[in-house]
C-alpha cells in the first residue's frame, strides 16, 4: 500500500529535508486544495492593549490557570527567594468543598484530587471547588466572599471538578467562566451571580453532539481570548466499536453565550486532510478531543489546540493513514476557528501519545534570530519547538524509520518526527540498555521479566497478548509519560524551560475483538503498569526528574531526580543509593528565584492497571508529600517541607496587601483535600 502523503507545518523545509515528492501545504480550513503556499500568517493585533504573550504572571496577580494564557506558570516575584525560602510559614488553609456546601449535605462526596489552580484578580481568588462550582474568597485569609449557588440546590450539588476558571473583563463588567458538566456558565465576577443575559437563563448547554453518542464532560479550563470562550472536551476512552463522535472543540461568545465557531477536530467531507484517512474513514471515526488545556496569544488573536488519539487509541486497522488532525498541535485564528497552521507529532497514533499538556508560548533567540515560538512537550518526551506565527519548526525535525506492527489489519507510518533539539528529556524505548543493572541479581531477574513481553525502540508498536506467547508490547514512556498535563515551566527572563517527567512504562497489549460485542478487529488489552524484579522498577531511574533546557539553544542545562524513590528497597539498600525520583505529576512553578515543585499525589491504585503485585509507590502519579524549593540555575534543592498529603494542583504565587504568598494544593484518600498558602512572617 503506497504510503500516505504527509501533512505538515512547513512543507517546503520538510520537502527538502526528508525528500518527498508531494508535500501538502497549509491552508484554511474547509474545501482547498492541499497543494500551494502556507496560508497568511496571524490576524494582525487591532487592540494593542493585549498583554504580551508568554511573560508570565503580571501586577503580582495569577491570571489564568498557568499564570498567563500561554501558560508559563511563570511570576516575576521576588519577595521569597533562596535566602529567606526556609523561614516559610502556613498562612492559611481552605477546604476542596466550603462549609456552605457541607452544610446544605453533610454526606456529599467529592474527589480526593483536588487539581485546580485559582486566578487571582483585582485582590479576589477564584476557584472551582471539589464538585466543579466556583468559589471566590480572599487571597490573604483563605475566607470565602461568595460561593455559586448549585442549579437545582441541593439536587444539582453532585459534580465532577475541573482544573478552574477564566476570566474576562471589559470596563468595569467582569465575569468569571466555568465548565460544569455539560454547562458552561458566566458568574459575576463581584457576586457569583449568573448573568441572565448568557446562553438560556444565564447557562450555554455544551452537549453539541448528537444524543446517541456520549455525554458531554471536561476537566480542562476553559480558554478566554478576546472575546471569545474555547471549550474543549473529554471522552470516553474504552472504544467500543469503530463509530463514534469527534471530539469537537466550541468557540462562544464571551457576551452572549452564543455559538461562535466549531473546529472538527476529524476534516469531514471536502474539508483540508481528509486525504489522510483512508477509505473515508474520516467519516465514522471519532473522538480526538483536546481534552488537556489550551493556549493563546490574545495580541496575535492565535488559539494553539492539542488534538489529542481517536478511536481506537491503540488499533488503527480500520484509520489506515497519518489521520489528521490526531496527535497534533494546531493554531486557529481566535475569532473564526480558522486554521492558520498545524504539526502531526504523532502519525497514525497507537501508543496514546496525545500531546497531553498546554503548549508554551515563549520569546527566544536562535542563532541571532528573536522568534516568537510555541512548545508542545509530549508523553513521548519530546519538546516540539515552532514559530508560533507560521508553524515553521525552529529546529529541524526528523522523520525516522520506526518498528513496523505485525499485527492483522494494521498499517503503521513508517516513520514518525523526531526534534532535532531539545534533546529527549526522559528515558525512551524499552530496551536491554534501559534495564535496571543495581546488581548483576537484579539485571538477570529484569531480563526474565523482560522476555515475556515484545519490546524495542521508541514507537515500538502494540501486540496481540496470548497463553502461549507474548503477554503484550513494553512501552517505554507509558501511557502517561514521559511529560503529560502537568506540563512545564517557562523562564521568560533567562529563556530556561522546566520539564518534570516521568519514567513509568506500561504494556501495550491487544486481545481480538469479540463480534458480539464490538466490530473492532483488535481491542485493548489490560494495559497494565508494570514492575521490575523485587518490587522495583523494571527500567534504570530517575523515575521522576526534572530537567532544565537552555530554549535560546536548545541545549540540556541540568536533571535532577525528584524524590527519593525506592532506594530503601531492601534489594538495594546497602548500595546507599543516591535519589531515584518518583514518578508523580507533579506541576511546576516559577518565580524570579526559585523553582517550586511538589512530588504529586501520594501512591494509589488506579482503576486495576496495577497488579496486586506491583508496590503502588513505583507505578505511574505514586509521588509523595515533599514540597521543594530548586535553585533554578542549578537544581539544587534549596528548601523542602513534608507535607501531610501529596501535592494535587499547580503552585501559585501572588502579591496579596504587599506581601507574596505560595499557594498549593494537598490531598489523598487518607486527607481531606484543601489549599494550603505560605508566606515570610511578619517583620
Amino acid at each position: 500500500m503506497p504510503r500516505p502523503r504527509r501533512i505538515t507545518a512547513n512543507a517546503r523545509i520538510l520537502a527538502g529535508l526528508l525528500g518527498f515528492g508531494t508535500i501538502i501545504l497549509l491552508g484554511a480550513c474547509g474545501s482547498e486544495q492541499e497543494t500551494g503556499q502556507p496560508s497568511s500568517a496571524a490576524p494582525a493585533a487591532t487592540q494593542p492593549q493585549y498583554a504580551i504573550a508568554g511573560q508570565g504572571a503580571q501586577n503580582g496577580e495569577w491570571q489564568a490557570f498557568g499564570a498567563d494564557i500561554g501558560n508559563t506558570k511563570y511570576t516575576a516575584l521576588n519577595q521569597i527567594d533562596a535566602s529567606n525560602v526556609n523561614e516559610l510559614e502556613i498562612a492559611w488553609r481552605r477546604p476542596a468543598l466550603d462549609q456552605y456546601f457541607v452544610d446544605m449535605n453533610p454526606d456529599q462526596r467529592y474527589s480526593t484530587s483536588w487539581n485546580a489552580a485559582p486566578v487571582i484578580k483585582n485582590g479576589v481568588a477564584y476557584i472551582s471547588n471539589g464538585v466543579g462550582l466556583v468559589e471566590a474568597f480572599n487571597p490573604g485569609t483563605g475566607a470565602t466572599l461568595w460561593v455559586q449557588e448549585p442549579v437545582g440546590g441541593v439536587e444539582g450539588l453532585p459534580g465532577a471538578p475541573t482544573r478552574g476558571v477564566a476570566y474576562w473583563s471589559d470596563g468595569d463588567e467582569a465575569r468569571i467562566l466555568v465548565q460544569r458538566g455539560t454547562t458552561l456558565y458566566a458568574l459575576n465576577a463581584e457576586t457569583g451571580e449568573m448573568f441572565p443575559d448568557f446562553g438560556v437563563d444565564g447557562q450555554v448547554d455544551l452537549q453539541l453532539m448528537p444524543p446517541e453518542f456520549e455525554r458531554f464532560r471536561w476537566g480542562g479550563v476553559p480558554m478566554v481570548v478576546r472575546d471569545v470562550v474555547i471549550i474543549g472536551q473529554s471522552m470516553n476512552d474504552t472504544f467500543e466499536n469503530k463509530e463514534a463522535f469527534r471530539g469537537d472543540v466550541h468557540a462562544f461568545d464571551v457576551r452572549t453565550g452564543d455559538l461562535r465557531w466549531t473546529y472538527q477536530t476529524i476534516p469531514q467531507e471536502g474539508q483540508f486532510g481528509t486525504s489522510s484517512w483512508q477509505d473515508r474513514s474520516w467519516s465514522y471515526t471519532g473522538h480526538a478531543p483536546v481534552w488537556s488545556l489550551f493556549s493563546a496569544d490574545e495580541e496575535l488573536g492565535i488559539v494553539y489546540m492539542p488534538i489529542t488519539s481517536s478511536t481506537n487509541d491503540m488499533y488503527g486497522g480500520h484509520r489506515v493513514g497519518d489521520n489528521l488532525f490526531t496527535q497534533s498541535l494546531v493554531a486557529v485564528d481566535a475569532e473564526t476557528g480558522e486554521r492558520l497552521w498545524h504539526y502531526q507529532t504523532v502519525h497514525h497514533g497507537l501508543w496514546d501519545y496525545d500531546p497531553p499538556a498546554a503548549p508554551i508560548l515563549m520569546d527566544i533567540t536562535v542563532d541571532g534570530r528573536e522568534i516568537k515560538a510555541v512548545t508542545q512537550i509530549t508523553k513521548q518526551a519530546f519538546a516540539f519547538v515552532f514559530d508560533r506565527v507560521t508553524g515553521e519548526p525552529v529546529w529541524e525535525i526528523e522523520e525516522r524509520p520506526v518498528p513496523q506492527s505485525n499485527v492483522p489489519g494494521e498499517v503503521t507510518s513508517p516513520t514518525q518526527p523526531f526534534p532535532t533539539r531539545p534533546a529527549a528529556f526522559d528515558r525512551q524505548g524499552a530496551t536491554v540498555d534501559n534495564l535496571i543493572d543495581f546488581t548483576e541479581e537484579l539485571r538477570a531477574e529484569a531480563l526474565e521479566i523482560f522476555s515475556n513481553y515484545v519490546t524495542g525502540p521508541l514507537f515500538t508498536p502494540p501486540s496481540i497478548r496470548s497463553e502461549n506467547g507474548t503477554q503484550g508490547t513494553i512501552q517505554l514512556p507509558g501511557s502517561q509519560g514521559g511529560a503529560d498535563v502537568q506540563g512545564a515551566a517557562f523562564d521568560p527572563e533567562t529563556g530556561y524551560l522546566y520539564i518534570p517527567s516521568i519514567t513509568s512504562p506500561f504494556v501495550a497489549d491487544l486481545l481480538p475483538g469479540d463480534p458480539e460485542v464490538t466490530n473492532l478487529a483488535y481491542t485493548k488489552g489490560a494495559r497494565r503498569w508494570i514492575a521490575g524484579p523485587r518490587g522495583l522498577p523494571l527500567f534504570k531511574p530517575p523515575y521522576g526528574r526534572i530537567t532544565a533546557i537552555d530554549m535560546n539553544t536548545g541545549d540540556h542545562v541540568w536533571m535532577v531526580p525528584n524524590g527519593d524513590g525506592p532506594r530503601d528497597n531492601p534489594a538495594i539498600a546497602h548500595l546507599n543509593l543516591g535519589k531515584l525520583g518518583v514518578p508523580g505529576r507533579p506541576t511546576p512553578l516559577l518565580t524570579k528565584t526559585l523553582l517550586f515543585l511538589g512530588e504529586g499525589l501520594t501512591g494509589q491504585r488506579p482503576g486495576g492497571r496495577i497488579p496486586p503485585d506491583m508496590p503502588v509507590e513505583i507505578a505511574t502519579n505514586s509521588g509523595g508529600p515533599m514540597f521543594r524549593a530548586y535553585d533554578k540555575q542549578t537544581g539544587e534543592i534549596v528548601w523542602e517541607i513534608e507535607l501531610e498529603a501529596g501535592t494535587t494542583s499547580p503552585p501559585v504565587s501572588y502579591l496579596y496587601e504587599g506581601e507574596q504568598y505560595l499557594a498549593v494544593s494537598i490531598g489523598d484518600r487518607d486527607h481531606s483535600p484543601e489549599m494550603l498558602a505560605f508566606k515570610l512572617p511578619a517583620n
